[in-house]
């Protein structure tokens, strides 16, 4: 379906995909399939652990699992749609599906984003304030930090959404893309575009700037601290509390900068979507293999629950 200009409005897109190649469609249907199945079982697997035992009962867990929470979020709002298109060819998607696409990705995206500052902010309190650490993140500080995050992504994206859907979309319903994101919905339009592009940047830019402003200042503060440990196992043991956080802040914020604060110049939806496969797809599964496979505590929580669950298991049969 394709209406014309000041016709109908369109009712459905059509999403381009990837690729239009049988063979490649067949393929990346079981990559996808595979990160999905990984990011799923890590993310939610992470936040079970952190439940289940005590000694991670502490406020980097704690964040961690609502960073694991927004992960699969974000993950599953793209990726089951984008598995259906490839393996069954469907590529509609309706004019609220996909406005409800956009919407619950950009909710969990910014929480991960928020959250990620938050987190920067309790390594900062870990390693340069120890001795307030426990009255500083207190159970009600971390819950309000953590609710904070996404209440915050919820009326950003709110704006964000609302401020795309309101535009006339009469030109095409073709969607050079994978899945309903602002820069592949914004030139179907037939509206005048000009305020939205501009508070889409300015939201973008401001939440990514204050963002990386934030986590750039708690490190500056942190690594100089560090630095000023006398004990080079006090230092090893303080960078090693930050590295998995720096690795995820380093990986999501550069894709995010490549993608959104380009010269449109040299724009290209081919890039776009290849760093949104990135974004999208492949970090959701990433962050807890960062997260878990250098650290300690986590492999010996997993370890422990492993072995609980051998013992149940022999012990039932």
């Amino acid at each position: 379906m394709l209406p014309r200009e000041n016709d109908s409005e369109v009712t459905e897109f059509m999403l381009v995909g990837l690729t239009n190649n049988p063979t490649l469609q067949t393929l990346l249907f079981l990559i996808f399939f595979l990160i999905y199945l990984i990011a799923l079982v890590g993310n939610l697997g992470m936040i079970l652990l952190i439940l289940l035992d005590s000694r991670l009962h502490t406020p980097m867990y704690f964040f961690l699992s609502s960073l694991s929470l927004a992960d699969f979020g974000y993950s599953s709002a793209v990726t089951p749609k984008v598995m259906a298109g490839l393996l069954t060819g469907d590529n509609i998607i309706s004019f609220h599906d996909c406005a409800t696409q956009l919407f619950f990705f950009g909710v969990f995206a910014v929480a991960e984003s928020n959250l990620l500052v938050v987190m920067a902010y309790d390594r900062y309190a870990a390693v340069c304030k120890p001795l307030h650490y426990t009255t500083t993140m207190t159970t009600n500080v971390c819950a309000a930090l953590s609710i904070g995050s996404y209440v915050i992504a919820f009326l950003d994206v709110s704006i964000h959404t609302g401020n795309i859907f309101r535009l006339s979309f009469c030109r095409s319903n073709v969607i050079d893309h994978f899945f309903c994101d602002a820069p592949s919905l914004l030139p179907l339009s037939c509206s005048d575009r000009y305020i939205t592009e501009l508070v889409i940047y300015l939201i973008v830019s401001f939440n990514t700037v204050f963002s990386l402003m934030v986590i750039l200042t708690s490190y500056i503060l942190v690594f100089a601290t560090i630095l000023r440990m006398r004990s080079s196992e006090g230092r090893q043991k303080a960078f090693s509390t930050c590295e998995s956080h720096l690795t995820a802040v380093s990986i999501l914020y550069g894709i995010i900068t490549f993608m959104y604060l380009q010269p449109s110049s040299s724009h290209s939806m081919g890039i776009d979507k290849i760093a949104s496969v990135f974004y999208a797809i492949v970090i959701p599964m990433l962050n807890p293999l960062i997260y878990s496979l250098r650290n300690k505590e986590v492999k010996s929580a997993f370890l422990k629950v492993v072995g609980k669950a051998k013992s149940f298991i022999q012990f039932t049969f």
